[in-house]
């Protein structure tokens, strides 16, 4: 065996034998969307604020990392963050077991379900079951009688979700094949064709709609139908998200967040920026 042989094979095992460091986080970078208020929004001058900066401002304090916080539109933030562009997502993500095939998630901070919102003037505006929790976890006969009503009611209707979303997944599961589906790139956009009278009914988290009803111009909006959670499809809550390669760092910012949702810091910023408790 030649000599450059030797060392090449020598090479290669030192490289299998010695174990990869972890990385020595001091800096995070943690894209959000800046347009889903009000879990994160941009303000006036240009600022990202609202529950999330509120939840990640605490735990980096806590963990004592500096966090930097960038823009990134909703349909770019599991490929940005896959390709290491941030090293953290929080955008209102639901943990689903589609996304943790690919990413992996924190704990759940939040927990909000899915809902429609319709004109309260509207051919849709006595959508049956109105109010009603459905929890799709537990796939029983109400939940399909629910859900098989909601089809029919739907039928030939235009709805408008996000796209890349829970709702969209919901929809190509059980809308699809009923309703005109209509997918944005952002929430606003959807919530303005349903205020211009473009779509029937718009889909989206309890939560974001609670932003959108206490806007001037949603006066004629209300809530419509039953509203849904749990399941594959919906998750068990919301949580940050990580690239899988990255376990040290999701640690981290759970032994910081588990801390923040005990001393009830994390319920207090839901108080200011929803006006109710969504971590329960």
């Amino acid at each position: 065996m030649t000599s450059s042989r030797w060392i090449a094979l020598a090479a290669l095992a030192l490289t299998c034998s010695t174990p990869a460091l972890a990385k020595d986080w001091k800096t995070v970078t943690v894209a959000m969307e800046g347009s889903y208020a009000p879990w994160n929004q941009t303000d006036a001058s240009g600022k990202i604020v609202g529950f999330e900066v509120d939840i990640l401002n605490d735990v980096c304090a806590r963990a004592k990392l500096e966090c930097k916080i960038v823009a990134q539109d909703w349909d770019g933030v599991i490929p940005g963050l896959t390709a290491g562009k941030f090293d953290v997502v929080m955008d209102g993500m639901s943990i689903t077991e589609e996304r943790m095939k690919t990413i992996d998630f924190s704990i759940p901070y939040a927990s909000s379900p899915v809902a429609f919102l319709a004109d309260k003037n509207g051919p849709l505006a006595n959508l049956s079951n109105s109010g009603k929790m459905i929890d799709l976890s537990k796939d029983d006969a109400e939940s399909k009688a629910a859900l098989d009503t909601l089809r029919k009611e739907l039928t030939g209707k235009n709805v408008g979700l996000q796209v890349s979303t829970t709702e969209a997944t919901f929809a190509d599961k059980y809308l699809k094949d009923v309703a005109n589906v209509h997918e944005y790139k952002t929430t606003d956009e959807h919530d303005l064709d349903l205020m211009a009278g473009r779509i029937d009914v718009a889909f989206a988290d309890t939560t974001y709609f609670l932003g959108t009803l206490a806007k001037p111009d949603a006066k004629d909006l209300e809530f419509v139908g039953p509203q849904f959670k749990g399941g594959p499809i919906l998750g068990p809550g919301i949580g940050a998200a990580f690239r899988k390669t990255d376990k040290d760092l999701q640690d981290i910012y759970n032994k910081a967040l588990k801390a923040a949702l005990d001393d009830g810091s994390v319920s207090k910023y839901s108080m200011q920026w929803f006006k109710i408790d969504i971590t329960k």
